[in-house]
């Protein structure tokens, strides 16, 4: 901390934005922690128009990055879902979207040297446990944000940022498929709970009364939905050993119906409730990994090309391209899983937090 303010880092990382700290210059208690990073986030009110939240799940998120505890990785990552209306701190899931900054941020306060030309930083996930390696370039040995790779749902351009994802099954539920099933249903509606580090309700849009083309504006407006996805959320957190869900964010539902923009499926996902503007990138890996399995909901509407993929996803802000090398063995594992990111330093400096 520096007098009553804290040093803050705010980036983008992929679709969301959020701020990242070094865990040392954050109390350790997490309780006291908490409240000061609601404090910082302007949570709650709808608006958090007096802190650095941006009135969304995806731009009120925080990371907390720390030295390695062990030789096999470099940081330790941190991942909190701060609430926006509601003054609610989650470690329940991990964020695909703000490690893709994580790396960089590491570099930029001294924790990992910078590569001649690149740079691969290993991020335990703290929230699962599994590794990461996050590639990106450091011409110089300085991190340079600007490049000519392009995301959907992000304006502009920036450097890509390569994620490549093992271990990652089961991270948060303890299994690849949680249920111990490929298929399962719930309030009369069939249903694939998989977890390759994002838990995830996979579900096709027609079975719910939508075609899963809709903006998030409609399918918000739409109440019944809304009451429906609620209830697969809670009971599908059951089924997965997540216990009671009804204040997390976490399974995550997504609708799945045929791509109609060339590309793999079309989806649209929910967090928990509330329509998501693109896709997680976890939540992205385990919608195609469930998808790839013989039997799942949705399996039969994935377009392939090629056995691992990348395969797109079409979501309402337009595409994430997602790669999985599944074994299809019994049980069924997953090799490794690819994505590829960009993240850009917003800011770098002191944070007043409302007192």
């Amino acid at each position: 901390m520096t007098g009553t303010g804290v040093r803050c880092m705010l980036m983008r990382g992929g679709t969301s934005k959020g701020a990242f700290f070094l865990a040392d210059e954050l109390p350790t208690d997490p309780t006291s922690r908490d409240d000061l990073l609601l404090r910082i986030m302007g949570t709650p009110d709808p608006r958090q128009i007096d802190g650095l939240g941006g009135a969304h799940s995806v731009t009120s998120k925080v990371a907390i990055v720390s030295p390695a505890t062990r030789p096999d990785w470099d940081v330790d990552y941190l991942f909190l879902q701060l609430g926006v209306g509601e003054p609610t701190v989650s470690d329940r899931q991990t964020c695909g979207n703000l490690l893709a900054g994580v790396g960089q941020f590491a570099v930029e306060r001294g924790l990992v040297p910078a590569g001649a030309e690149r740079t691969t930083v290993r991020v335990r996930l703290v929230n699962t446990g599994s590794i990461a390696l996050s590639t990106f370039d450091t011409p110089d040995r300085t991190v340079d944000y600007t490049g000519t790779t392009a995301i959907s749902g992000v304006p502009g351009t920036a450097a890509a940022v390569e994620l490549d994802f093992t271990d990652t099954e089961g991270s948060v539920c303890g299994s690849l498929l949680p249920t111990g099933r490929v298929r399962d249903e719930i309030d009369g509606v069939a249903v694939t709970c998989v977890d390759n580090g994002m838990p995830v309700v996979v579900v096709r849009a027609i079975d719910v009364g939508v075609t899963g083309y809709e903006t998030g504006d409609e399918l918000a407006a739409n109440t019944a939905l809304t009451e429906q996805i609620q209830s697969l959320h809670t009971k599908a957190g059951q089924l997965m050993g997540l216990g009671d869900v009804s204040a997390a964010p976490v399974p995550k539902t997504t609708l799945v119906a045929p791509p109609r923009a060339g590309g793999a499926i079309c989806t649209r996902t929910f967090i928990p409730l509330r329509p998501h503007p693109s896709i997680g990138v976890l939540g992205g890996v385990s919608v195609v990994t469930a998808l790839l399995l013989d039997g799942a909901v949705g399996h039969d509407l994935l377009v392939t090309s090629s056995a691992s993929g990348p395969f797109e996803i079409e979501h309402a802000g337009g595409k994430l391209a997602v790669g999985v090398e599944l074994d299809e063995s019994t049980p069924p594992r997953v090799r490794r899983s690819t994505v590829i990111r960009t993240a850009r330093k917003l800011f770098d400096g002191t944070v007043f937090p409302r007192q």
